[in-house]
This record gives structure tokens, C-alpha cells and sequence, in this order.
């Protein structure tokens, strides 16, 4: 015999109407209701329906771990309220993407998630946005601003203050030949974290910061490449603008053979689990992945129960985690 919420309102003691609060996620039942009636759905043998239960994740770094991370930790957030994640590795704003999400609309979903997908990319076409609204499925951008005319919540980490406490704590250490390797051109986050370096070398009184930034890909075979050049320039501090460049800079430094931190120092970005066991650990920026993430989920929860989420970008604050790979720079 089929279990419906019939069933499940007279095992948990409670009306039809909770029951489908519940299901739906809706407000007015309080965390001791709603656990009775998971227990009892659980007991009784319940089956969720598919339609509407789904929240596509869409992001390109899944083998980075920070994003991994992220992705881990909103799918924790949402699996309590029965809302299941479905991970979508995609290029930024390519075609994969809207297949992607062309998919999903037609089996259900519940909400889109685009983590540092589209919504970083300058200029990215809005299809997909303007199909999601069109269907009145909500969706919220993280670390990654979408263009002014595409209304939606956006939860990132303040790249501009990243910079800063990067080039600061070098500063302090001695360094004034400073060089950063950060995205390509028309990424939102890494034009951000330029803007951020360029200006926190200014109010130090480094007018030309320009000419010590070398944008390349998000990969370690960007920050070797990128190291190389700075090195040539003289820097004696390299910031990079995520850890997997920063791996990078530290290879291309050694095959110059120099050593980190006693020739170069070098900060990477996103502060993964896996910097503290490198060799030297790296001193990174940390993303606060755990905040992001709970917000990502508290927000989704809202708009699939049809309350309302501000639009626009609220930022997060980074923390600078001093490690192995910085020192003052080498004497004369």
C-alpha cells in the first residue's frame, strides 16, 4: 500500500495541513514538529516526490577543494529540509551550463546555485537567467556578481579586503616589490581582487602596481608561468589569487632555484584544508566557506518557500592565515 500524508499525519499525531508544511518547507512548525514528522515519514517508509525536490549546483573547480568544500557544506545545509543537491560541473556561461540547467527545469528543480559559475563571467549571455525567472525557479550566485539587469541574492567573499590583507601583511614583513597573479580579464573576482592589490599598494605609496600584476588562468600552470615573470621584474613577494596559483609560483620559483620564503614569500587564496600540509604550509586568505555556505542554504530555503531574499551582493569578510611561506625579504 502507498504511504501518503494521510498516514503520516496519524503516526506523527499531527494534521494533514503540518504534514504538508513540512513537505514543503513552509514556516509556522517548530523544529520538534518537524522532526516528528521525518521520523515518521521515515518509519512509514515515505517517498519524497522528485518534482521540486532538487537544487542544481552548478560550478567549474570541483577538483579544487575549496569549491568541493562549498558545495559539501550547502548540500548539508539543504539535505535536512529533504532538498537534494545535484552537483553540475560546467564551463562559465558555455553551453553546458544552460544544458545543464534546461535538464534540470524539466525535471523539477527546486533552485539553482551558480558557484563562481556564469555570474563571474563579464558579458554573460542571461538565457539561462532570464528561463529560470521565466519559470519562477529562484537562484542566488556565489562569488560572483551578476549583471544589473538579472535580479538574484549573491554571497561572496569581499576579494577587495582579501587583497589588502595580503599586500598589508607583506608590507609589514618588509616587502615593497610586491607582484600579484590573479584571473583572466573579465572574471568578477579577479578583476576585484586587482582592484583591492592596486589600491592597497597606492595608499603605501606604489603608484605603478599595475605593472606588477600578470593575469593567467586559476591554475598551477598559470602561477609558474606568472612567477617567472614577476621574478624577472624583482619581486620579492608574490601574491596569488587562489591557492592553486600559488602552488604554482612556489614551482616556478624553485626551478628558478630560489626558495620560498627565504628568497620569495608567496600568499595564495581560499585557504583549502590541504595549505596546511604543504611544504612550507602556505599562508593564504581564507574564504569563510562554512558562512557562505549556510547562508546559501538559509537563502534557498527561503525562496522555494516564496519568502523574500534581498537581491543584490552581500559580502563576507576573509581571514589572513600567517603560515611558512612568508618572511622579510633577503638582504641586499
Amino acid at each position: 500500500m502507498k504511504v501518503g500524508i494521510t498516514e503520516v499525519a496519524a503516526r506523527a499525531q499531527v494534521s494533514e495541513a503540518t504534514v504538508s508544511r513540512v513537505l514543503n518547507r513552509r514556516q509556522g512548525v517548530s523544529k520538534k514538529t518537524r522532526d516528528v514528522v521525518e521520523r515518521a515519514m521515515a518509519e512509514l517508509g515515505y517517498e519524497r516526490a522528485t518534482q521540486g525536490q532538487l537544487v542544481a549546483v552548478v560550478t567549474e573547480f570541483i577538483s579544487n577543494p575549496f569549491f568541493a568544500g562549498v558545495a559539501e557544506r550547502i548540500e548539508s545545509a539543504l539535505a535536512p529540509h529533504g532538498l537534494k543537491t545535484i552537483l553540475c560541473p560546467a564551463f562559465p556561461g558555455g553551453v553546458q551550463e544552460r544544458e545543464f540547467i534546461t535538464s534540470l527545469v524539466d525535471k523539477g528543480v527546486a533552485a539553482v546555485v551558480f558557484l563562481s559559475a556564469s555570474n563571474t563571467v563579464e558579458g554573460a549571455d542571461t538565457e539561462t537567467y532570464e528561463m529560470l525567472r521565466a519559470r519562477r525557479i529562484p537562484y542566488v550566485g556565489v562569488n560572483g556578481q551578476f549583471a544589473d539587469d538579472v535580479p538574484a541574492p549573491v554571497f561572496s567573499t569581499d576579494d577587495e579586503l582579501a587583497a589588502e590583507l595580503a599586500v598589508d601583511h607583506l608590507y609589514q614583513l618588509g616587502h615593497r616589490t610586491i607582484g600579484m597573479v590573479s584571473g583572466p580579464s573579465g572574471n568578477h573576482p579577479a578583476d576585484k581582487r586587482v582592484q583591492g592589490f592596486i589600491s592597497a599598494m597606492a595608499k603605501r605609496g606604489i603608484e605603478d602596481a599595475e605593472r606588477w600584476v600578470i593575469r593567467q588562468s586559476y591554475t598551477v600552470e598559470g602561477g609558474q608561468a606568472s612567477a617567472s615573470m614577476l621574478l624577472a621584474l624583482g619581486a620579492t613577494a608574490i601574491v596569488a589569487a587562489s591557492d592553486y596559483m600559488a602552488l604554482g609560483v612556489i614551482r616556478g620559483i624553485r626551478r628558478q632555484g630560489r626558495s620560498v620564503p627565504r628568497d620569495v614569500s608567496v600568499i595564495g587564496y581560499d585557504g583549502s584544508m590541504i595549505t596546511e600540509f604543504l611544504d612550507p604550509p602556505l599562508t593564504t586568505v581564507r574564504q569563510p566557506a562554512e558562512r557562505l555556505a549556510l547562508e546559501v542554504g538559509r537563502s534557498i530555503l527561503a525562496l522555494v518557500g516564496n519568502r523574500h531574499v534581498p537581491n543584490g551582493e552581500l559580502l563576507f569578510d576573509p581571514e589572513l592565515v600567517i603560515r611558512s611561506t612568508t618572511a622579510p625579504p633577503p638582504s641586499p
